[in-house]
């Protein structure tokens, strides 16, 4: 095998082991749309929160 070739399977190797590493990397840090829950019940679990104020702040001017 010509030294060219060496390179090029040695280059081929390290990219195909870099593109395998990335997907693994990927697929842990991401979910499974299906499993979470729906878009109502998550947009009412975010902002359907009790206020952390007791009192209103928020001077109005007549």
């Amino acid at each position: 095998m010509t030294r060219s070739k060496k390179i090029f399977l040695g280059g081929a190797v390290v990219f195909f082991i870099g593109i395998a590493f990335a997907s693994y990397d990927i697929s842990r840090r991401t979910t499974f749309p299906g499993s979470k829950p729906q878009l109502q019940e998550r947009i009412k679990k975010q902002y359907n929160l009790s206020d952390s104020l007791v009192t209103d702040t928020v001077k109005t001017s007549k």
